[in-house]
């Protein structure tokens, strides 16, 4: 297949692609109320326009570290397993820390100077902040004294983009990176950390929103992989990917009616974009990438779990990696 660029505007899933305007907040299924003026530029993957979205209802940990596709809060590596961090007085010192904070819950309609200290303080980290009923923070909290105010911590901290590419440098490496567009199980993502490791990626960029942090879960199911495989945080996976273009990286995702893996050319400079498994890549990150790839089966249904079809394809670009280094 001849390495052009082109778009791929079928997809074999459907995606929402309703962004919420930043400046507003919205109420979510079971009413938490979400605050989308703590973000900066686009954060629904693949978008490239100014709108957010953060709905999700979950526990799951969310980051919010990142403020550019390049930036990231901190350097990869391990901190504190995961916590939940509560009060007021706690949690403002945890934001002045400078430490990761995957996510914020505020008691709704909660007014008075020190709960609007903090959330100055996680407008200016840009972390995702939920306004949530008492009831559902009395639930969250594991003291029973929260004040109005629980904190999520990551386990682990974020590298940047450059440090990915850094890390393909290094080893005299054509750059191959996996993107992950709304993965929110902790047990997918650190599968699919464990599969980037084994098959030699040079890292994984993972979106700020609809997306599960760097949490202890995580960490397990990678089975260690996380402390040698580096993630980074992004606010927007389309920007990114662009970015990444004039880096010289080209994009594949996968998709039942493209090209069968085979015949597609996975040698060079590589990002493997990963979609959820019940909505897959949004409609403006496929758009953005240059290669349908299919994964060829023979079974009634109709989809792989992501992570197993992450090491499919991962393993499928390391076969071809290595029939190119014999064929020198």
């Amino acid at each position: 297949m001849e390495r052009n660029r082109k778009r791929n505007h079928e997809s074999i899933y459907r995606k929402d692609d309703t962004g919420t305007r930043r400046g507003v907040s919205f109420k979510d299924a079971v009413g938490d109320r979400h605050d989308v003026n703590a973000t900066v530029g686009a954060s629904y993957a693949g978008d490239t326009s100014d709108a957010s979205y953060e709905g999700d209802t979950s526990s799951a940990s969310y980051a919010g570290d990142t403020l550019d596709v390049y930036e990231a809060h901190e350097s990869g590596g391990a901190n504190e397993p995961d916590a939940t961090v509560e009060g007021r007085h706690a949690v403002t010192e945890l934001l002045r820390s400078g430490k990761t904070v995957d996510r914020l819950f505020v008691l709704d309609g909660c007014k008075d100077g020190p709960i609007q200290s903090i959330l100055r303080l996680a407008r200016k980290q840009d972390t995702v902040v939920s306004f949530v009923s008492r009831e559902r923070l009395d639930q969250l909290s594991e003291t029973g004294k929260h004040q109005g105010v629980i904190a999520k911590a990551a386990a682990y901290g974020y590298a940047s983009v450059g440090d990915l590419l850094d890390v393909a440098r290094k080893r005299g490496e054509p750059p191959f990176l996996f993107l992950l567009d709304g993965i929110e199980d902790p047990h997918n993502l650190g599968a699919i950390i464990r599969t980037a490791n084994m098959a030699g990626a040079h890292g994984v960029i993972i979106p700020k929103r609809r997306a599960v942090g760097l949490t202890a879960t995580v960490a397990k199911a990678s089975a260690g992989a996380l402390n040698y495989t580096k993630v980074a945080k992004v606010t927007n996976l389309g920007a990114t990917v662009e970015e990444l273009k004039k880096e010289g990286l080209w994009f594949a995702w996968g998709a039942t009616d493209g090209e069968e893996m085979y015949s597609v050319d996975l040698k060079g400079p590589l990002g493997l974009v990963i979609g959820s498994e019940g909505e897959g890549v949004g409609k403006l990150l496929r758009e953005k990438c240059d290669y349908a790839v299919r994964i060829p089966t023979t079974g009634d249904i109709d989809s792989l779990n992501a992570s197993v079809a992450a090491g499919v394809l991962a393993f499928e670009v390391v076969r071809q990696r290595k029939m190119g280094e014999r064929a020198i």
